[in-house]
């Protein structure tokens, strides 16, 4: 088999990916280890994608967000963070960007069936279900990929987007800074007796972490980040048990709670690719580049890989260039880098200083915030990149 265009994952990012190439005129190929059926109905994972204005246009372009439900859609208006038990908040408002809203919150789940909708509507792309890739040879003229059936595939350009821990990256002998933040991530959706307000929560307490992500309603997805054994302990709960062990948690500031969803466990694991390309490669999505998700812009530089990297290769194909060339893919490495690297680092150490319960940073961290609240200049700028994105 030949094709123009490999693309390894059939996630979110994949699955846009293949989506923008689909009417491009290139012979596409997505390969993913799971069933058709399970891409055509994603099972409900508990994350909530918070999508700032650029990749709703994206997403629109795509013919992707008009797909999505209206009941899966939540307006996020404006953000605050809280440090400890003190009252006090750093309001960062969607005002601060000249727009009304900071963005949406939409169900990892829903974005997903979304995508493979549009993908299905538009055609253009040759589908591999339940196959996973077992060698990759690269050579002067293209890469051969062997698959664990043994089917072997010849392409110009191969696309890894299989997660932040990649395989396809290793086996491109490309390294990741993997940053294992030592702590265990918990969400599910609860419903609550006070309204959100459209206002998203990230509250750093002393041994935990709390976030509120409003959803439509009286319901939020609530995220709680612990060490694994304490986490271990919270999970077992029974659902009463556990809803009133979150009240607590939230200092009974959302009132009574209710488990509206299952609860789902990650482990807290940031990676960045020491390099974005190798020959007649690319990487994008997680695999690229997999944040914490403190900042929530996880998904959102997924899809500015998508975009940065699909208008490349298109552009190049009607230029009848070369799709997989250094100059096409370093520029795009060049373009991802410079919009991901700072705010990588930025918010590792964020997390660094925020999940510290040592009595110096406690004291520091309060004050960063105080003296953040008070500069309007710096409160505007994190409102526009919440927005922008990309």
């Amino acid at each position: 088999m030949n094709c123009d265009i490999a693309i390894i994952g059939a996630g979110p990012s994949g699955l846009c990916m293949a989506r923008a190439l689909a009417e491009s005129g290139l012979n596409i190929v997505l390969i993913e280890r799971q069933s058709e059926a399970s891409l055509a109905d994603p099972v409900f994972d508990g994350r909530e994608i918070a999508l700032t204005h650029a990749s709703q246009a994206l997403l629109e372009q795509l013919d992707i967000w008009s797909r999505l439900p209206a009941e899966d859609v939540a307006l996020l208006r404006d953000a605050k963070v809280m440090n400890g038990p003190s009252p006090f908040a750093l309001q960062i408002q969607a005002r601060h960007a000249g727009s009304d809203h900071l963005g949406h919150l939409v169900a990892n789940r829903a974005i997903r069936l979304a995508a493979w909708q549009s993908l299905q509507a538009a055609g253009g792309v040759h589908l591999m279900c339940e196959t996973r890739l077992r060698q990759v040879h690269q050579h002067s003229g293209g890469i051969e990929l062997v698959m664990n059936d043994g089917t072997r595939l010849e392409t110009r350009l191969l696309i890894a987007a299989d997660s932040r821990f990649s395989e396809t990256r290793r086996m491109l002998g490309i390294g990741a800074q993997m940053k294992d933040f030592g702590k265990t991530m918990m969400v599910c959706r609860m419903n609550h007796e006070v309204d959100h307000q459209h206002i998203a929560w990230e509250w750093f307490g002393y041994g935990q972490t709390l976030a509120l992500l409003p959803l439509n309603g009286k319901q939020s997805s609530v995220v709680v980040t612990l060490p694994p054994r304490e986490m271990e302990l919270l999970h077992q709960l029974d659902p009463q048990a556990f809803a009133r062990e979150i009240e607590s948690r939230f200092d009974h500031r959302l009132g009574a709670m209710e488990l509206a969803s299952g609860r789902n466990v990650y482990p807290l694991v940031g990676a960045y690719a020491r390099r974005l390309t190798a020959h007649r490669s690319a990487l994008i999505g997680d695999a690229a580049v997999g944040m914490h998700p403190v900042t929530a812009h996880g998904f959102n530089f997924g899809l500015g890989s998508v975009q940065r990297l699909s208008r490349l290769v298109i552009d190049a194909h009607r230029r009848n260039r070369d799709i997989g060339s250094i100059a096409l893919l370093g520029r795009y490495e060049r373009q991802q880098r410079l919009a991901t690297w700072p705010l990588y680092q930025a918010t590792n150490l964020l997390v660094e200083c925020y999940t510290s319960d040592q009595l110096p940073m406690r004291l520091l961290r309060g004050a960063a915030l105080r003296a953040a609240q008070q500069l309007v200049p710096l409160k505007r700028g994190i409102a526009r990149h919440l927005t922008a994105g990309h």
